[in-house]
């Protein structure tokens, strides 16, 4: 099992009790949606979360993340939070929570 499945696994219950939750594989990794809109994924062994493009600066202000570079390409209105920051299951609930309550902002797909 790949770090990328480990955290995958970690992801699945927050968001498994949702009607409008879905995943599939992405990026080398695994994207769960909310309502059709990517929310968050994994990404050799850190989580990627979509979170409202207003709060991208302070988001990045916060410990262990950095830009989501993807290949070279930075994804607008995402953040790549580093393993330490989504260690404790605390932490990996928050960065969930808060990118499902953005991707359920948007138009369902």
């Amino acid at each position: 099992m790949t770090a990328d499945d480990v955290l995958a696994e970690r992801i699945r219950p927050l968001l498994a009790g949702r009607e409008d939750y879905s995943e599939r594989r992405m990026f080398g990794g695994v994207c769960f949606m909310i309502g059709g809109n990517m929310c968050v994924g994994t990404w050799r062994d850190a989580l990627i979360a979509r979170i409202d493009r207003a709060e991208r600066n302070s988001a990045l202000a916060e410990p262990h993340t950095r830009p989501a570079d993807m290949n070279g390409r930075v994804m607008k209105g995402w953040v790549l939070v580093e393993p330490a920051g989504i260690r404790s299951d605390r932490d990996l609930e928050s960065w969930v929570d808060r990118a499902a309550a953005y991707a359920a902002t948007l138009p369902a797909k």
